[in-house]
């Protein structure tokens, strides 16, 4: 079992948009998605970073919302001894992410807190919807959540990005209530940052002073600036985050080119 790290740096392995399925073999766009997603990990544990505190997983899991690409998900991530925390994309099933990505070292949504950091897991999941969306009880529970934690730095992890990307056709299922959630945001300025999926691309602007960051997928790329859906020749990616005691933020993206598209 990894040991956690004694100091005073909150490290975290950001992935998304793994895509499994209930079959290993299966392939999306170019790859093997299981494939790619072991390949990441391995990165990862050969990484000076490593052991982290937590995983952070920001939705679409699983591509065909199957029992067996979740209890695939748990397999590969339970023997390396970490926390794992979940939140829905909008390709995944709510219901199944609740029966197996729960209990001993995974939680599915709510938060982490570890010394002057809280982590809050903002599910941006609509029933049926490639777009996202809070509504009137979630945006009331994230402002419950920063409430509760104003003494401390917060990091804010969604699935659907809320803002612009730059690409006409993916900013057309971005976050449909931004704006809403932007004005709670800015009405807390222990906020530090927000990450997201969703996009398959890294970003890293500052919004009022919140850092945005969006994080690759494990599988394959949407091709940036792309007015049409359009992949890119990047390879499999991960985020890494560590957050200081200070409030700041220190992240970088890391490339696994052993996972190329095909």
């Amino acid at each position: 079992m990894a040991e956690r790290r004694q100091d005073p740096v909150l490290t975290i392995l950001q992935i998304t948009d793994s895509h499994l399925h209930a079959a290993a073999d299966s392939r999306m766009r170019g790859v093997t998605t299981y494939a790619t997603f072991l390949a990441v990990l391995e990165q990862a544990q050969r990484d000076r970073r490593w052991p982290v505190h937590a995983i952070l997983a920001t939705g679409d899991i699983v591509q065909d919302e199957s029992r067996a690409g979740y209890e695939r998900f748990r397999a590969a991530l339970e023997p390396l001894g970490v926390p794992v925390y979940s939140i829905p994309g909008n390709h995944d099933d709510p219901n199944l992410m609740g029966e197996i990505l729960v209990g001993g070292r995974f939680q599915l949504g709510g938060e982490l807190r570890a010394g002057p950091w809280s982590v809050v897991l903002l599910s941006t999941f609509l029933a049926g919807e490639d777009a996202g969306g809070l509504g009137p009880a979630r945006l009331n529970g994230l402002k419950q959540a920063l409430a509760a934690h104003t003494g401390q730095h917060i990091l804010v992890a969604m699935h659907h990005h809320p803002l612009p990307m730059g690409s006409r056709w993916l900013d057309g299922v971005a976050l449909r209530d931004a704006a809403d959630f932007w004005q709670i945001i800015d009405a807390h300025p222990n906020v530090r940052g927000v990450v997201c999926g969703h996009v398959h691309q890294a970003a890293d602007y500052t919004r009022n002073h919140v850092r945005f960051l969006s994080t690759p997928s494990t599988c394959a790329q949407f091709l940036p600036g792309s007015e049409f859906f359009a992949l890119d020749e990047r390879p499999a990616g991960l985020r890494w985050l560590e957050l200081h005691a200070d409030g700041s933020i220190e992240t970088e993206v890391a490339w696994v080119p052993g996972a190329a598209r095909t």
